[in-house]
């Protein structure tokens, strides 16, 4: 499995903008092929800091996901939103098994 925790932190003025449009984005997301989770977490001790959990069967699929259209919308309407550039951390899921 494939998977790949994406930190963002937005503009305090930007939250909740940020959130719809991350809803947005996550609601097509796990609609995905390949999709096996697409978590939007949001910190409890600093609420401009997200992380997004983005599991895919294949990092082919994390690959399709960039190339959809909710993904491209996401991408540049948040674009404005974000505090510092977002920072994406691949990691291999080994549990549960794919």
């Amino acid at each position: 499995m494939h998977v790949t925790l994406v930190h963002v932190s937005v503009k305090p003025e930007c939250v909740e903008a940020f959130i719809a449009a991350t809803r947005a984005n996550h609601e097509a997301s796990v609609r995905e092929p390949g999709n096996r989770r697409f978590d939007v977490l949001q910190s409890s001790q600093e609420p401009t800091r997200f992380v997004l959990y983005e599991a895919y069967a294949a990092a082919a699929d994390a690959a399709a996901h960039k190339q959809t259209p909710h993904y491209a919308a996401w991408r540049d309407v948040v674009a404005s939103m974000m505090a510092a550039p977002r920072r994406g951390e691949p990691f291999a899921g080994l549990f549960p098994a794919p």
